[in-house]
Order: structure tokens, then C-alpha cells, then sequence
């Protein structure tokens, strides 16, 4: 027993200083491993010009239904689809050889009519007949005139005419068909298209948030200061000219709880067509606002931070407030001052009070900023 416990005590000597040893040599390591580098940058203050997407459908400035006043077969189609037609042009023919039958009696009428007046009047004047007499006969030369007049007419609305300078539309009914005053779907559509509409909505709260920012004290001074808006056509290219908002509706949708904006677009080229679609982008101006990259930020419970830089070379996490973005950064509200110094990206790696080896970047070279306008 004895030889045993002489014996333990040298081995178990070794093994708390082979321990000790070994501590001392992980505590020399660890204090020797260097900061890792990480990119930091300065917080800076830009005018930002953000864009908010809408869908939009575009229309003509003017859309006039084409629709026959009278029944009839169509005897001629006069112009094509997608022709450039003027205000009176004959678009369509409708048979009316009935009518004119009608109208060569009514004729008659007329002229028998007048001849009855010319006769009575030599006997009013020589008082062998009343003056009655002569009145009631120009009230039948009148009402034989009307009804002339009538058929005439409807034989003009026999030859269907443009009602606006445009461009013509689907022809929906061809020769042969049989139209009339009641059918629901017109013959066709010329639309003005020098000038178009592009038809996009808000929901409330964009709407109100959109003109409490825009200048002036009245909806119409505001509506007038707003900026111009740019127009994404339905294959992803920006179209070459800029456009005005220049109605805003006074009542929201009930169904779908939007307010609908009409901007106007110059259409001289004639690239846009009534029925087109694509999407509206509508700028809003942040002047001299404090801008953060997205990638300097992390969220914890509904919060976001980013990390701020010590003069010792510690980082320590700090809430900001977000007011808005754009592309790759955020529009900040409060939380940061300008000139601070934040890390600029790899914030998922660090935690508060890890060491960094400070790396100075440019703001622009983190935010890529694809679509965003400074000044």
C-alpha cells in the first residue's frame, strides 16, 4: 500500500503541470490570434430620389364608340383595323334602298303639300277664304317636311362616320351583318392616341403618405408640384418620354380600397396603344437624409441594428429607425449621426465587443445602387 501512494503522487504532479502548461498555452494563443479585417465606412447624408412600382393600363385621350343610329345590313367595311382615320370619315355603309323609297314619297307629300298653300294663298288675300284655312294648310306642308326630313336623315346614318380623328379600332361586324341602335357591342373603336392615359392606383395609406410629402397647401397646388413619373412598357424598357399625373380621384374604391391617378404621356410617335400595359414608377425626393447599406444591418426581435465601430476597434450594436429604402440601402430616421463609423459588411459574423481590424471603405462602393438618383 505504501509503495502505491509514493507512486501516485509523482504521476499525478506531472499531470497538473502538463495541465497548467497547457492552459497558459491556449490563454498565449488565443491573445495572439489577430482581429479578423472587416470593411467599415463613414454614415454619410445624400438626397435620395426613390421610386415606388404601380401597374398601369394605358388609354387613348379619347376612346369614341362606333355605333350605328339606324337598322340595316352593311354593305360596306371602308376602312381597315389599325388605320388612321379623321372626324367624318365614312367608316362604314348600310343598305337603305327602302328608305329612299320612303323618302321619294315623302317627297311627294311635300310638294303636294305646297302646291295646296300656293293655292290658298291668292284666296286668303282676296278674304273668299279664312285665314285658317291658309294656316292649316302650311301646318300639313310643315309636318310633310318633317317627315321628309326624317327619312333623309336616316338615310344619311346609313353612311356610319368617325367621330374623332384617330386610329381605328377591332372591326367587330362585316359585311353582310345586320346592325342596329340596340346592339351592345359597337362596330368598332377610334381612339385618339397623340396623347395617352396610364391609369394607376394607391392604397390609402400611400395615398395620403404621397401627398402630405408633395408641396403646396391644396390637393390641386400638390398635384401640380408633382414630379414627373416614368413609364416601364410591358417588355421591361423604359419609354423615351416622361409623364404628368395630372388627376388624382376624390373617392376610394370601396371594393379594393385604392384611390385611381391618371398621368398624361406625349404619344407622337405612336409606340403606345390604347389597351397597352406596363408599370408606373413614381419618384418621391428624401433631401439630406442619413443612408445606411442593407448589408450593414441585422435584425433581432423586430429591431434593426448595426454594428458601430470604438475608437479601440470594438464594434458595438446600435437600433436604428428606417424610414424608406432604395435598392440596396436604407433611408434612416434616427439612430445614427453623420460621420459615424459602422461596419459595412459581414455583420452576421460579429457579436458586441469582438475586435475587428478596421478596413476604410467608400459608401458607394457597398451600396450598389442600380436605380437610385443622388444630387
Amino acid at each position: 500500500m505504501k509503495t502505491t501512494f509514493k507512486t501516485a503522487i509523482p504521476i499525478l504532479l506531472l499531470t497538473i503541470l502538463a495541465s497548467c502548461g497547457s492552459d497558459k498555452s491556449g490563454q498565449i494563443s488565443a491573445q495572439a490570434r489577430p482581429a479578423l479585417p472587416f470593411p467599415v465606412m463613414n454614415v454619410p447624408t445624400k438626397t435620395v430620389t426613390t421610386y415606388a412600382s404601380y401597374p398601369t393600363n394605358i388609354e387613348g385621350i379619347v376612346n369614341s364608340e362606333v355605333r350605328a343610329k339606324i337598322s340595316g345590313y352593311i354593305t360596306e367595311v371602308l376602312v381597315d383595323e389599325g388605320e388612321k382615320v379623321r372626324k367624318g370619315q365614312a367608316l362604314f355603309k348600310l343598305e337603305t334602298q327602302s328608305m329612299n323609297q320612303d323618302a321619294e314619297a315623302a317627297k311627294a307629300n311635300v310638294n303636294a303639300a305646297q302646291v295646296e298653300v300656293n293655292k290658298l294663298q291668292p284666296l286668303v288675300a282676296k278674304n273668299i277664304i279664312s285665314e285658317v284655312q291658309l294656316e292649316t294648310a302650311k301646318a300639313k306642308l310643315q309636318q310633310a317636311k318633317s317627315g321628309y326630313n326624317s327619312i333623309a336623315a336616316n338615310i344619311g346614318y346609313g353612311t356610319i362616320v368617325s367621330p374623332v380623328d384617330g386610329y381605328i379600332g377591332a372591326i367587330r361586324m362585316r359585311t353582310g351583318a345586320l346592325v342596329s341602335p340596340t346592339n351592345q357591342t359597337p362596330l368598332s373603336t377610334v381612339s385618339n392616341i397623340s396623347k395617352v392615359y396610364a391609369y394607376f392606383s394607391m392604397n390609402e395609406k400611400e395615398y395620403l403618405n404621397f401627398l402630405l410629402n408633395a408641396s403646396g397647401n391644396t390637393k390641386q397646388e400638390k398635384i401640380a408640384n408633382l414630379p414627373e413619373v416614368t413609364l416601364i412598357l410591358a417588355n421591361g424598357k423604359e419609354y423615351d418620354q416622361k409623364g404628368t399625373i395630372e388627376t388624382i380621384n376624390s373617392q376610394i374604391n370601396p371594393n379594393t380600397g385604392t384611390i385611381t391617378f391618371r398621368a398624361l404621356f406625349d404619344n407622337t410617335a405612336g409606340l403606345l396603344n390604347n389597351g397597352n400595359s406596363g408599370t408606373i414608377k413614381v419618384p418621391s425626393v428624401f433631401e439630406n437624409v442619413l443612408v445606411v447599406p442593407q448589408e450593414a444591418t441585422f435584425e433581432q426581435q423586430e429591431m434593426t441594428f448595426v454594428y458601430v465601430l470604438s475608437e479601440d476597434n470594438t464594434v458595438t450594436s446600435k437600433a436604428i429607425r428606417i424610414k424608406g429604402n432604395a435598392d440596396s440601402m436604407y433611408i434612416l430616421e434616427s439612430g445614427l449621426q453623420e460621420g459615424e463609423t459602422i461596419v459595412a459588411k459581414g455583420v452576421g459574423k460579429l457579436r458586441n465587443g469582438s475586435s475587428i481590424t478596421p478596413q476604410k471603405v467608400e459608401f458607394e462602393q457597398v451600396a450598389q445602387l442600380r436605380q437610385t438618383e443622388f444630387q
